[in-house]
């Protein structure tokens, strides 16, 4: 049987009659033969990514002054060349897998009774979804994604941890990280997030869960500009939640990121009004993401409103903070509060660097992330360089061919981008669903 999102399963039967181990080969691409995506080889995520918290060096400052002297408000810095000091240690596309921690949430969502049950299981999910996406208080930069650059990985989540939220017991305190070995008492949840634009910059990330039939599929353009003492960074697209189950299509938006204060101590803050909505039920949601006031207020505020459109019924209201806690109330009277700092996390499953093809994020940037870790700054900034040149040169040599870059997983479709061979990326009967009913595959 075909697997999901252009992976299809080469499972064999031995001379003994038993199962070889399961190989994974992902799609033909356009630019490459097809890779060999082991499932045996994926390992949970030991790597410390965690950023050290410190403020502007003297010297560090001198450079951002610098820069800061040739740049004028609301410049577009996409084409900016950033000091390497900055730079955190992992890729955009590998920030977006970090995004979903929280698995259990998110496969929770299908499993609500009903569609108002489902759409607020999302909000909840959504807005715990962007804490463990920043790697502490410090606001540093991912690393620009390589054109053709990608990212994959999975969470095993153990099934007796998915529920409906709203129903479910208090989450302990403490982080844990839940395992669960024997995958017939699991479910997996893939990703693979691909660089398919260098200008404009745009991401393409997808994921999936066979067993729950829910699937994401989201193209995230960054567009950053220059604004005195922070630097904005909108994050232009849309994602799209797929219940194939309940045939419910949930569109989202993303807010935006600032970082704060980048002479002193930098911090990051996201900001802006972002949406939730789904035709087929009705229902849909608005979250505000505070920045601060220039005086007083509270950091990282959040307020959001579940409202069902054809009876103009607020459904769920909540207000917090998206790294802390979370408080929602219901038009039945019952509350609920979510701290976002106690919930479990749940580890990446990865290949190691050895079984990786030269163009994932770590492997592609494994002399840079080196380097950073030694404290090398300017062998760091040779090894970006020799990089981005090479992404360069490459460009320079399309445009002479007059040879447009083809995506591995993605394709493009009007303003949208969605998955490359689609009939090879779902399972025959799912792929009849979703021909039966219209809905655009993702």
């Amino acid at each position: 049987m075909a697997s999901f999102w252009g992976i299809r399963d080469r499972r064999k039967r031995d001379s003994s009659g038993g199962e070889t181990p399961r190989a994974l080969s992902v799609g033909r691409t356009p630019n490459s033969g097809p890779e060999l995506v082991l499932s045996e080889d994926e390992k949970s995520d030991t790597e410390d990514q965690e950023e050290t918290e410190l403020g502007v060096m003297e010297d560090q400052r001198s450079v951002i002054l610098h820069l800061i002297s040739q740049l004028k408000l609301g410049m577009d810095l996409t084409k900016v060349v950033l000091p390497t000091f900055i730079l955190e240690k992992r890729s955009l596309l590998e920030m977006y897998a970090d995004f979903l921690a929280h698995p259990d949430l998110l496969l929770a969502v299908t499993a609500g009774a009903t569609p108002q049950d489902r759409v607020i299981g999302f909000v909840e999910y959504y807005l715990t979804a962007f804490h463990e996406g920043r790697k502490g208080a410090l606001a540093k930069k991912p690393y620009n994604p390589i054109i053709g650059e990608t990212f994959h990985c999975s969470w095993e989540v153990p099934k007796d941890k998915v529920k409906a939220r709203r129903t479910a017991p208090p989450a302990p305190v403490g982080h844990e990280h839940p395992m669960a070995d024997d995958s017939s008492k699991s479910y997996k949840l893939r990703f693979v997030a691909e660089q398919v634009s260098h200008h404009p910059p745009i991401s393409c990330f997808y994921c999936e869960c066979k067993e729950k039939r829910l699937c994401v599929n989201t193209h995230v353009w960054t567009k950053s500009k220059f604004m005195g003492m922070s630097v904005g960074v909108s994050m232009i697209g849309e994602g799209v939640l797929r219940l194939l189950e309940h045939g419910e299509e949930y569109v989202f938006t993303l807010p935006s990121a600032y970082a704060r204060s980048i002479l002193t101590i930098p911090w990051v803050e996201l900001g802006g009004k972002v949406s939730i909505t789904c035709a087929k039920t009705g229902y849909s949601a608005t979250v505000t993401f505070h920045t601060k006031p220039f005086y007083g207020g509270k950091v990282h505020r959040v307020t959001a409103e579940v409202k069902h459109n054809p009876t103009n019924t607020i459904v769920c209201k909540a207000h917090g903070e998206w790294n802390g806690t979370l408080e929602f109330t219901y038009n039945n009277g019952e509350t609920k509060v979510i701290d976002t700092t106690t919930l479990p996390v749940y580890p990446k499953k990865i290949r190691p660097l050895e079984k990786q093809g030269p163009m994932e994020s770590r492997n592609l940037w494994r002399e840079v992330t080196q380097c950073l870790r030694l404290g090398d700054m300017e062998a760091a900034t040779e090894q970006k360089r020799r990089l981005e040149e090479k992404q360069r040169a490459e460009e320079r040599k399309r445009e002479n061919l007059r040879a447009a870059w083809r995506p591995k997983y993605f394709i493009q479709e009007g303003d949208h981008w969605v998955g490359w061979d689609h009939p090879q990326r779902l399972q025959p009967g799912l792929w009849a669903e979703c021909q039966h009913h219209g809905w655009p595959l993702p």
